[in-house]
C-alpha cells in the first residue's frame, strides 16, 4: 500500500466531495450500484460485496442517539488475524493513576519537535483526563506532533471518538467511510471504532485531540436562542464512499482499553465500496461558527460558544463540552468585555489556534495550552484586565485569534509525562501577581 506525498495529498485534498449534515443519514457509493436498494443485508450483496453493520451506540438506544452505519465492503472486518499488544509509546488512558488531580493552574508550550519520520499516531501525546475508559466516561487530551505520513498502517479506536483539532498543517484522514480534509481552522471528528489513516498536506502537523470515552458528540440544544446559531448542522461535510482495494501486509493498530494492539493484514481494511448511515466522520470549519452575543451589557456565559457536547446523566452537565472562541463583534456597554474572572465547576482545558486569546496578553501561545481544574480561580492577566479596563467602548471586532476549549465536568489529571515536562511553563501563576489593589472605602 502507498502512501500519498504531501503534494499528491493536497491535490487529493482539494477534489474532494463531501455529503452534507450532521446527524443525518447519509449514503454513498464509489461504484455504482454497491450500494443495496431496499434492504440492508440481501442474500447476495452487490458487485460481490460483504454486508457489515458498524454500530456506535446499543441497539435498542433512542432513534435521536443511535449511530449505526450499513458498509458494503471487499472483505469483512473479521476476516484478521490475532491481535498482539505493542508499545503504547506516549499514549495514556483513563483512569490516570500516575499522579493526583492539581488545583494548580498549568500551562504548557508547544510540543517540542519530534523526531524525523514521526508519523500521527507515534507523535500522540497524552497530556491528561479523567474518567474510566472501562465503563465509557471521562474524555483524554492529547497533542500531536508529526513530520511523515502513516505508511502501510491503519488507527482504530474502542475506547472513543476522536476529536482532531489542527493547529499547523493539514491532514488528510483516509477512513474506511471516504476520505476528509482536515486544516487549521477546521476539525474532523472520528467516530469510535472507525479505521483511519492520516496522510500530511505539510511537512509537518500539530495539534491537538479530544478523546472522548462517553457518549458520542451532539449538537447543543439551542433552548431560548430559537432554531438557528451556534454550529449548524449544514455546516458539517461527511464523506463520500473511497475505497482501497490493495493486496499485502498493513499493519492495523487498534486502542482497547487503554492499549495499543496490533494486527498485520494481508489486505487495506480501508475496503468500503458503499455505505449509508449516521455513525460517519465529519470535518467542520470553525470559522463557520455562528456566534451569539450580548448586544446590551455583559459578558454572557462562555457556554454560547459551545460547538459540541457529549451529554452525561445529568441533564446540562457535559462529559465534555468543545467550545470555540470565534471571530466575533464586542459591542456591551459599561461591559468589562473580555473573559471576566471565574471559579467553574467544569474543568478546562484550553488551546490556542492561530493569533492571540483576548484573555492572554503573551504566554499563551498557538500549539500550547493551559489547564484550569475545576474551582481553580482564572481570568485575564494584568495587562489585559488594565487595558479593558481602560479601553473607550466603542464597537469592538475580535479578528486575530481562534482559540478552543475542551471543558468536562471531572477534574483532569494531567499525566507524568505532561506534569514533568520541560515545554511546562514555570510561574504562571505570576501573570496575575501584578493585579493591583484599587479599593476605595
Amino acid at each position: 500500500m502507498t502512501t500519498s506525498t504531501g503534494e499528491q495529498a493536497g491535490k487529493i485534498a482539494e477534489g474532494l466531495g463531501y455529503s452534507r449534515g450532521f446527524g443525518n443519514e447519509h449514503s454513498s457509493e464509489a461504484v455504482p450500484g454497491a450500494l443495496p436498494h431496499g434492504r440492508n443485508a440481501p442474500q447476495r450483496a452487490p458487485l460481490g460485496l460483504y454486508a457489515e453493520q458498524l454500530s456506535g451506540s446499543a441497539f435498542t438506544e433512542p432513534r435521536a442517539t443511535n449511530h449505526r452505519s450499513w458498509l458494503y465492503r471487499i472483505r469483512p472486518s473479521a476476516a484478521h488475524p490475532p491481535f498482539t499488544r505493542a508499545d503504547n509509546g506516549r499514549i495514556r488512558t483513563a483512569p490516570f493513576s500516575e499522579s493526583v488531580p492539581d488545583p494548580n493552574r498549568l500551562r504548557w508550550n508547544p510540543l517540542p519537535e519530534p523526531p524525523a519520520g514521526t508519523d500521527w499516531l507515534a507523535g500522540l501525546w497524552t497530556l491528561g483526563g479523567n474518567g474510566d475508559v472501562t465503563q465509557r466516561t471521562g474524555m483524554a487530551v492529547h497533542l500531536y506532533h508529526a513530520n511523515s505520513s502513516m505508511e502501510s498502517r491503519v488507527f482504530s479506536d474502542a475506547d472513543g471518538e476522536l476529536l482532531i483539532v489542527p493547529e499547523r498543517g493539514g491532514l488528510l484522514l483516509r477512513t474506511e467511510l471516504g476520505l476528509l480534509a482536515a486544516r487549521p481552522g477546521e476539525v474532523a471528528l472520528i467516530p469510535r471504532g472507525v479505521r483511519f489513516r492520516v496522510e500530511l498536506l505539510d511537512a509537518s502537523a500539530r495539534g491537538y485531540v479530544c478523546e472522548n470515552y462517553g457518549r458520542p458528540f451532539e449538537l447543543p440544544e439551542l433552548g431560548p436562542i430559537g432554531a438557528n446559531g451556534l454550529a449548524n448542522a449544514r455546516d458539517f461535510r461527511a464523506p463520500l464512499a473511497a475505497y482501497e482495494d490493495v493486496e499485502g501486509p498493513v499493519e492495523v493498530v487498534n486502542k482497547f482499553c487503554g492499549n495499543l494492539w496490533t494486527a498485520t493484514y494481508d489486505h487495506s481494511p480501508l475496503d468500503v465500496v458503499a455505505w449509508h448511515g449516521s455513525h460517519t466522520p465529519y470535518v467542520y470549519d470553525l470559522h463557520t461558527f455562528n456566534v451569539i452575543g450580548s448586544i446590551s451589557y455583559d459578558h454572557p456565559d462562555p457556554s454560547i460558544f459551545t460547538v459540541l457536547t457529549s451529554p452525561s446523566d445529568t441533564p446540562g452537565l457535559a462529559g465534555v463540552d468543545f467550545v470555540v472562541f470565534a471571530p466575533r463583534w464586542l459591542v456591551g456597554e459599561d461591559t468589562f468585555r473580555p473573559p471576566y474572572f471565574h471559579r467553574n465547576v467544569m474543568s478546562e482545558y484550553m488551546g490556542l489556534i492561530e493569533g492571540a486569546y483576548d484573555a492572554k496578553a503573551e504566554g499563551f501561545v498557538p500549539g500550547g495550552g493551559s489547564l484550569h481544574n475545576m474551582m481553580s480561580a482564572h481570568g485575564p492577566d494584568r495587562e489585559t484586565f488594565d487595558r479593558a479596563s481602560a479601553a473607550e467602548l466603542k464597537p469592538q471586532k475580535i479578528d486575530d485569534g481562534l482559540a478552543f476549549m475542551f471543558e468536562t465536568r471531572w477534574p483532569v489529571t494531567a499525566t507524568g509525562q505532561a506534569a514533568a515536562a520541560d515545554h511546562l511553563q514555570q510561574g504562571y501563576d505570576d501573570v496575575w501577581q501584578g493585579l493591583q489593589r484599587h479599593f476605595r472605602s
